[in-house]
C-alpha cells in the first residue's frame, strides 16, 4: 500500500529554503494585512480562502510555534494566541480553518521523538498543513466519544472506512489525521493524504455563519493506510483536559471578531454625515449617546483580549511542563479554568456588541452590502460549538464543591 504525500515545498524559485515567519516581524504584518485585504471579497463570494491559505504556506506560518533553530517562527504560546486574535479580526475564517493544524503541532511537539508523531511534524517543516477527522453525526449516549470510522489490518497494512463531521480545514489541509478503532477495540489515529484515492472532503457546511471553513463532510471510503501512519492512544503522551487548547482557540476568535466589531462601528460613525431628527448633536460622531456605544465596545474588546491572553499564558506554562514529560496537573487545571471562564463572558459580551453595532449605524446599517451582520453569525456559530451553560455550571460546582472539570472534549 502506498499513501500519496502532499505536494509542499518548503523552498524559494531560487532553491532557498523559505523561513518562517516570526511574532512582531514585517513579513507577519504584511502577511495579515494581506488577508484582511481580500477579507470582504471573500464574504461576497468573489473569492475563496485558497489565496490566503496560499499566503499562509509561502510564509511558513504552519511553523510558527517550532523553534527558529528547526526553521520554525520560534513563538510562544501566548504568541500564538495573540496571531489569533489578528488573524480574526481581518477574517476569522482564516484562524477556524487553521486550528487543527495548530492544535496537531502542539500535540506532535509532545510526542517527539514518538513515531509516527516525528515523521508527521517532519512533513509539516516542509510546508504541510494538517487537518483532522474527530466528529461524527448520529447517536451518542451521555459520555460516550466512541465513533463507527473503522481500521480494518489489510495486505500488510490497513483500510480507513468512516464519515466524519465539522471537517474544519479539511478542504485547504495536505493531511487529514483521522480518529478510529481497530478490529480488537482499539482507539487510534491514522494519517491519510487529503488527495489519496478515497479520500473525499465536501464543501457542504451550510451553517449561518463562518462559511468559508469548509467544516462539513469528509468521507473515507475504503482508504488505504500505511503502518507507519498509524498511532495508538494507548501510547500517546496524554495531558490533562486535552482539549483547552482548542477551545480557547475558538474563544480567541470571538475576541478578534470583537476587535473588528469595534473597528467597524468607530469607521461607520466617522462616515456619518446624518443624525436622527432628535439627536442632541449634528455631527453623529460628536454624539455623546454615540459615543457611549463605541465605548462600551471598547470595553468588551479590551476585556475579551485580556481574558483569553491571560488563559493562553497559563496553557502555555502548562504545555512548557509537558515538553518535559511532566505535565502539572495545577497548570492544566487553571488554564482549563481560565479558558472556561472566558467562554461564558466573551460569548455573551461578543453576541451583545455585535447587536449594538447596529446601533451607531442607522437603517444604512442594516444595508446587505455593509456585511456587518457577519458578526454576530460568525460569533453565533463559533459560540454553539459549546453550550456557555454547561460550561457555566460545570465553573460553579466546581467553585462550590470543588468538583473536577470534565476531562473530555467539552474542556
Amino acid at each position: 500500500m502506498a499513501t500519496i504525500e502532499a505536494e509542499v515545498s518548503p523552498t524559494a524559485a531560487d532553491g532557498a529554503r523559505v523561513e518562517a515567519v516570526t511574532p512582531g516581524s514585517p513579513a507577519l504584518r504584511e502577511l495579515i494585512a494581506a488577508i484582511a485585504q481580500d477579507a470582504r471579497a471573500r464574504g461576497n463570494g468573489e473569492s475563496d480562502p485558497h489565496r490566503a491559505i496560499a499566503l499562509v504556506r509561502a510564509a511558513r506560518l504552519g511553523l510558527y510555534r517550532l523553534p527558529v533553530a528547526d526553521g520554525g517562527g520560534g513563538a510562544t504560546l501566548p504568541q500564538l494566541f495573540e496571531l489569533v486574535l489578528d488573524l480574526a479580526q481581518a477574517d476569522s475564517n482564516i484562524p477556524h480553518i487553521l486550528r487543527n493544524h495548530f492544535a496537531f503541532v502542539e500535540r506532535a511537539r509532545r510526542a517527539m521523538p514518538q513515531s509516527p508523531y516525528s515523521r508527521w511534524l517532519e512533513s509539516a517543516r516542509s510546508g504541510a498543513l494538517y487537518g483532522i477527522g474527530a466528529s461524527e453525526l448520529g447517536n451518542q449516549n451521555i459520555g460516550d466519544g466512541d465513533g463507527a470510522t473503522s481500521l480494518k489490518a489489510r495486505d500488510g497494512g490497513f483500510v480507513l472506512d468512516g464519515v466524519k463531521y465539522y471537517s474544519t480545514g479539511n478542504l485547504y489541509a495536505d493531511y487529514i489525521v483521522v480518529n478510529a478503532k481497530t478490529d480488537d477495540g482499539r482507539f487510534v489515529a491514522a494519517r491519510v493524504a487529503v488527495r489519496q484515492p478515497g479520500v473525499d472532503v465536501r464543501d457542504d457546511w451550510d451553517g449561518i455563519g463562518q462559511r468559508l471553513t469548509a467544516s462539513g463532510t469528509t468521507v473515507y471510503d475504503h482508504v488505504s493506510v500505511e503502518r507507519d501512519d498509524v498511532l495508538y492512544y494507548d501510547d500517546e503522551l496524554k495531558v490533562p483536559w486535552q482539549a483547552t487548547f482548542s477551545q480557547l482557540w475558538l474563544t480567541t476568535i470571538v475576541a478578534g471578531i470583537l476587535r473588528a466589531v469595534l473597528r467597524d462601528a468607530v469607521a461607520l460613525l466617522k462616515r456619518r454625515e446624518r443624525n436622527y431628527y432628535h439627536a442632541v448633536t449634528a455631527r453623529p460622531a460628536d454624539d455623546p449617546l454615540l459615543q457611549e456605544i463605541v465605548g462600551r465596545l471598547d470595553a468588551a474588546a479590551y476585556v475579551a483580549e485580556s481574558s483569553v491572553l491571560r488563559a493562553a499564558d497559563v496553557l502555555g506554562r502548562a504545555f512548557d511542563s509537558a515538553l518535559t514529560g511532566t505535565p502539572d496537573h495545577a497548570l492544566f487545571l487553571e488554564a482549563a479554568l481560565h479558558s472556561a471562564r472566558s467562554k461564558v463572558l466573551i460569548d455573551e459580551l461578543a453576541l451583545d456588541a455585535a447587536t449594538r453595532l447596529f446601533d451607531v449605524g442607522g437603517a444604512s446599517a442594516g444595508k446587505q452590502s455593509a456585511a456587518l451582520d457577519r458578526h454576530w453569525r460568525n460569533i453565533r456559530t463559533i459560540a454553539s460549538h459549546n453550550p456557555v451553560s454547561y460550561k457555566a455550571r460545570a465553573l460553579g460546582e466546581h467553585a462550590l464543591h470543588g468538583t473536577p472539570l470534565p476531562t473530555a472534549a467539552f474542556f
